[in-house]
Formats: C-alpha cells, sequence, structure tokens
C-alpha cells in the first residue's frame, strides 16, 4: 500500500468513526427531547390540576361568604326585633307607671 492509500484508509476510518459517534450524540439529543417533552406534559398536568383545585377552593370560599352573609343579616334582623321588642317593653313600663301615678 501507499502512503496515500494509508492516509486515505485512516481519514475514512476517522470519519467512520465520527458518524458514529454523531449517530450516538443524535441518538442521545432525541433522548433528551423527549425527556424534556415528558417533563414539560408533567409540568402542564400538574399546573392544570392545581387550577382545577383553585377553582373548586374558591367555589367552596364563595358559598361560605354567601352562608356566612346570610347568617349576618338572620342575626340582624333578629337584633332589630330584640332592640323593638325592649322598646315596646320600656314603652309598656312606662306607660304603667304613669297611669299608675295618675290614678292614685
Amino acid at each position: 500500500m501507499t502512503e496515500q492509500e494509508k492516509q486515505l484508509n485512516q481519514v475514512e476510518a476517522r470519519v467512520s468513526n465520527l458518524e458514529t459517534k454523531f449517530e450516538a450524540f443524535m441518538d442521545e439529543m432525541r433522548d433528551f427531547k423527549t425527556e424534556m417533552r415528558d417533563r414539560d406534559n408533567q409540568r402542564a398536568a400538574e399546573i392544570r390540576e392545581l387550577r382545577q383545585d383553585m377553582k373548586t377552593m374558591q367555589a367552596n370560599l364563595d358559598a361560605k361568604i354567601d352562608g356566612i352573609g346570610k347568617h349576618v343579616q338572620n342575626l340582624t334582623v333578629a337584633a332589630i326585633v330584640g332592640i323593638g321588642t325592649a322598646v315596646v317593653g320600656v314603652a309598656t313600663i312606662a306607660v304603667t307607671v304613669v297611669y299608675s301615678i295618675l290614678t292614685h
């Protein structure tokens, strides 16, 4: 073999080696991309789940606030009725005292 043939064989061997390494690198990059896609999909699913949980919690909170509002409204009505009853009672006592003073 001549010197040029030896060099050509060496270059071809190096090119073949580089092609093999490049193919391995490309396979690794494909695997990496697939793994990143899977992670992104997992994160997206987790975010969707968290958002749904937040919506559920917000709906429950809104329902509780509405319930508290109704309770406060009922207590307000009860307080007004109680105050009205107290006023009627005090007025009745006052009228009774005045009447008893005037009749004796």
